[in-house]
């Protein structure tokens, strides 16, 4: 795959089907993930595939539970204002996004991999995430869709590094958990804001000196 279609059409893929995903899939995709840059090479990190029907059906309510919470607590707000006007196109794109990460807690028994990625002394991810995208953007290349979530990170980390048997008199720190999967959807360009809109140069505030109102690559 040409490197910017893997760029740019990367994005959260969380409906999928619960076919199984190939050994050796997973293998490229672990061997990209790992060829990542991480602090001083020192490579703190260990990852946990799981696949384990018994081990998701433990995780799953976890995961519901925890994704109940983000939407009282963190999202409160937000959803609040775009149930009040449902038909703008900002409330019609937060509640899509809502209705697909409540499909993936729904249906989190099925999703058919996950990827647990952890890390030592980094609080940060500084050093584990670049890692995380690159199994990301790995998996993309096998047309295997991917999203990364941390919800299990706050609201039920206890009970996950209890059930994967992580040691946690080691200092791991649960950084990401990434759904792997055949996805039932399209691949396409992720709508979003221009760069030029996020993006200064030298000062906060000041122009970066380009505009980009549409995306540089597109398909075909």
């Amino acid at each position: 795959m040409e490197l910017h279609e893997a760029l740019y059409t990367t994005r959260a893929m969380r409906r999928v089907r619960p076919d199984p995903i190939p050994l050796d899939a997973q293998a490229r995709i672990m061997d990209a993930a790992i060829r990542a840059p991480s602090g001083g090479n020192q490579q703190n990190w260990h990852f946990l595939l799981v696949d384990d029907p018994g081990v998701k059906g433990v995780l799953g309510p976890h995961y519901r539970r925890a994704m109940g919470q983000l939407w009282e607590t963190v999202y409160a707000p937000t959803l609040e204002r775009a149930r009040a006007r449902p038909d703008s196109p900002a409330s019609k794109s937060v509640l899509a996004v809502q209705r697909s990460a409540q499909w993936l807690a729904d249906h989190f028994e099925q999703i058919p991999l996950f990827l647990f990625a952890f890390s030592l002394a980094d609080p940060t991810g500084g050093s584990i995430y670049p890692a995380v995208w690159s199994a990301m953007l790995a998996a993309r290349g096998e047309g295997i869709g991917s999203s990364l979530t941390t919800i299990l990170s706050y609201f039920a980390k206890d009970e996950t590094l209890e059930v994967l048997r992580v040691p946690v008199d080691e200092g791991w720190i649960l950084a990401a958990c990434v759904s792997f999967g055949y996805p039932t959807g399209r691949w396409a360009v992720a709508e979003r804001r221009p760069v030029h809109e996020v993006t200064d140069r030298n000062h906060w505030g000041e122009s970066p000196g380009f505009e980009v109102p549409e995306p540089l690559w597109s398909p075909g």
